[in-house]
């Protein structure tokens, strides 16, 4: 084997793993959890993913894995959105938008989705739309922010990288496979490159010079260059002009590039083994607080985006947006674009009983008290299944317990249980079943008595809280 070849061989073997992991049913990080089941099922949960639930819940935040646990209310989706998914897998795409109240679960929704998609074998990124730090009308801002949230069954984010290796990987071995002898094989991989990027160099040649940039930088054994190329292909701006020279490209991604962009990192994921990508675009809402000529734009983006994805421009796209129902149907969101708001437009007069789960809009309706007490449960027993003396725990803070800290929380926020599951589950993890865990003594009833402090609520939180006094009701004085 020559010097090249040699680094070449060195290289891509790194990239075996991710790309075997890939092309397996289940990736070898999550081995020891693909017996798990939620407490609601028989069956044991593996330490690793309560862990992280529970820990994620004692922060506030919303767990980035094993929300299967904690998922309620959710079961009417399934079958329809696992359509979806494999219909994606099979080369559709699909272009969704959920609508929920703040506190009504989306983010929930979305990454419990992520990681169906994920046991699919998807490549997975969750943006937050922001007008300073991802404005939706600049389309290479979010083309670059998914490629630094890209998460794969195998690698945690950024997986660009990992995932340009396994492809390149699964090009040598395709071209192995097909007959190609070593001396033969830097010339048969140009060939398949070729060939498979043949319609994304039709929109984007500069991503299939840049791979082949990136791979001769590595063949060449300079990391520097590899570096700094794969960062442009990420669309990073700023990449050193040598580093741009050496790959043959030039400038950095524009809006207009971003899409063909996205057609090919679509193309890589493909050809490395991936079922698809799944793209949650969240709080898309922010866009009816921003300037009038930004929001316009930021609406016809989506509305082009829509559109690309109906097209079938891009195959192996799940592509999903989140926002208030006041950013669906005010006058500052989507109604302001009517060939957006056509293209949205869902029927929700119904009782949400009846809602179509394979309509382009889903509705959360967000939690009652009864459902914040099953979740409650539900949390209660998952974290028992975790304890050393989980009888104890269910005694101490058992079904009317959970209800009692339920309607507490709930009444704290003013009676507006939709925006009480954050802090209430918060609360039940941080401050009552730690303690009942640690101390043999502590009896949540006698021992604890439910604060509130504002500094730990989110705005949302805070402009819900019930004002006990005329002096907590702040008024905007002249």
């Amino acid at each position: 084997m020559n010097g090249v070849n040699r680094r070449l061989h060195q290289v891509t073997s790194r990239a075996s793993s991710a790309a075997l992991a890939a092309r397996t049913d289940r990736p070898q990080c999550e081995t020891d959890e693909v017996n798990a089941k939620s407490p609601g099922h028989s069956g044991p949960v593996s330490a690793t993913r309560r862990r992280d639930a529970i820990d994620a819940l004692r922060r506030g935040a919303v767990p980035e894995s094993g929300l299967d646990l904690l998922a309620t209310g959710l079961d009417r989706f399934e079958q329809a959105l696992g359509t979806e998914l494999d219909a994606v897998a099979s080369g559709a795409s699909v272009f969704k938008a959920v609508r929920g109240e703040y506190g009504s679960g989306k983010t929930f929704f979305t990454r419990w989705l992520g990681e169906r998609a994920k046991r699919r074998q998807f490549a997975v990124a969750e943006i937050q739309i922001s007008e300073n730090e991802t404005p939706l009308h600049k389309l290479e801002t979010v083309y670059r922010r998914l490629t630094e949230r890209l998460a794969t069954p195998g690698f945690p984010p950024s997986a660009l990288r990992p995932v340009v290796d396994a492809w390149s990987y699964a090009l040598e071995e395709d071209a192995l496979a097909a007959g190609a002898a070593e001396e033969e094989l830097p010339g048969e991989v140009d060939r398949l490159m070729t060939a498979r990027l043949a319609e994304v160099s039709r929109q984007a040649p500069s991503f299939a010079i840049a791979l082949r940039g990136y791979r001769n930088a590595l063949a060449a054994g300079d990391e520097a260059i590899a570096s700094a190329v794969m960062a442009w292909l990420g669309g990073q701006p700023h990449v050193a002009a040598a580093a741009r020279k050496t790959a043959g490209v030039r400038g950095d991604l524009d809006h207009f590039g971003a899409l063909g962009f996205l057609q090919g990192l679509l193309t890589v994921l493909r050809d490395s083994g991936h079922a698809g990508l799944f793209v949650v675009l969240d709080e898309v809402e922010t866009l009816q607080r921003i300037r009038s000529d930004a929001r316009d734009k930021a609406l016809n983006a989506l509305r082009q985006l829509i559109d690309e994805v109906h097209s079938g421009r891009f195959p192996g796209l799940y592509l999903l947006i989140t926002g208030t129902p006041a950013f669906y149907d005010g006058p500052q969101g989507v109604q302001r674009l009517a060939p957006l708001a056509q293209r949205l437009a869902t029927d929700f007069t119904t009782d949400p009983r009846f809602d179509n789960p394979r309509a382009v809009q889903l509705r959360l309706s967000g939690f009652t008290f009864d459902s914040l007490i099953g979740l409650g449960l539900t949390i209660r027993d998952l974290y028992a299944s975790g304890s050393s003396s989980p009888e104890r725990i269910k005694k101490v803070t058992d079904d009317a317990y959970i209800a009692d800290l339920a309607k507490a929380v709930g009444g704290a926020l003013g009676g507006k249980v939709g925006v009480a599951p954050r802090l209430f589950l918060k609360k039940l993890v941080g401050d009552v079943l730690d303690r009942v865990d640690q101390f043999e003594d502590f009896d949540p009833r006698e021992h604890y008595a439910l604060t509130v402090n504002t500094a730990e609520l989110s705005e949302v939180e805070r402009n819900a809280m019930a004002a006990g006094s005329a002096d907590d009701i702040a008024l905007e004085l002249p």
